[in-house]
């Protein structure tokens, strides 16, 4: 592939850190060992340009295979994520409504919400920190020469596609969606969640959880990232016929940055690779186009 992030060594360190860890609280040192051994030749035979949400999904199948631990391991997670959201979502909507941009405002609560990553944040989401970081959304800062680009393109496009990222995250995706409908009602919008489990990703029993309001589609993959050459048909055409894409999260990032097509970024940055790629701290909102 001439697109994506690939992997270098902070990716390899990264996966075998954090699923070693996981490995090891599933079973015996005995397994574990055989986890890594399996994990090294997985690395060792990747190609050189796989990126880490492909790589993810193949750790994840050796994961199932030696552990036997269910295809969605993160259900709770994303059950408790889609609540916690819900549980919030009528305040968020009301601080939306108020806010002199109310688009702008949703893309701040939207871009806050992928905080709520059970993958790239392994062992570190606290819903007590995500309350307050909910609470200073509006104090986001995102590139405002993109947004009024952004803006343009939904006025004279006829057709966005917003891909999702996370469960719970999707909630205040829908806020978003909400307010570009309002803003600009001649816009078709569509949402595509992922077709399999992958980590805490939305699947379309997420969107429903939360009562997504637009037609939604799935990927076809169970790839925490959109994998253009993998993904299903229906959603190869969605982004063929797009005239703007929202992609939502890292993964959406690593899987398709360099592609060309006509992509908004929004995503917290939330590993060492991307900090490398990207040159911003850890937890640093982003909001950037695909085409420069």
């Amino acid at each position: 592939m001439a697109y994506g992030v690939s992997m270098n060594s902070i990716c390899y360190e990264c996966q075998l850190r954090k699923k070693l860890a996981l490995a090891r609280s599933l079973g015996t040192d005995e397994q574990a060992t055989m986890f890594a051994k399996r994990m090294l030749q997985e690395l060792a035979s990747a190609p050189k340009d796989l990126d880490s949400t492909q790589f993810g999904a193949l750790a994840e199948d050796l994961l199932r295979r030696i552990y036997h631990v269910g295809p969605d391991r993160l259900k709770g997670e994303k059950e408790f994520s889609n609540r916690f959201a819900m549980e919030r979502i009528d305040g968020v909507r009301k601080t939306v409504e108020a806010a002199e941009d109310p688009v702008y405002a949703a893309l701040q609560y939207s871009t806050m919400a992928n905080y709520i990553d059970f993958s790239a944040l392994q062992g570190e989401v606290n819903f007590e920190d995500l309350d307050n970081l909910l609470s200073r959304a509006t104090e986001l800062e995102l590139d405002k020469a993109t947004y009024a680009r952004f803006c343009k393109e939904l006025e004279a496009g006829k057709k966005l596609l917003y891909l999702t990222d996370n469960a719970g995250e999707i909630a205040f995706d829908n806020v978003l969606a909400q307010q570009l409908h309002r803003k600009y009602p001649h816009l078709e919008i569509v949402f595509c969640v992922r077709g399999k489990p992958a980590f805490n990703d939305a699947l379309r029993e997420d969107a429903e959880a939360v009562g997504i309001t637009f037609p939604v589609i799935d990927n076809g993959t169970n790839v925490g990232g959109t994998p253009l050459h993998r993904v299903s048909a229906e959603c190869k055409e969605a982004i063929n016929s797009a005239d703007v894409i929202l992609a939502k999260g890292m993964g959406n990032v690593e899987s398709m940055h360099g592609c060309g097509y006509n992509i908004y970024y929004a995503f917290l940055v939330k590993c060492d690779r991307l900090i490398q790629v990207f040159q911003k701290p850890k937890l640093t909102p982003m909001f950037l186009p695909e085409r420069q």
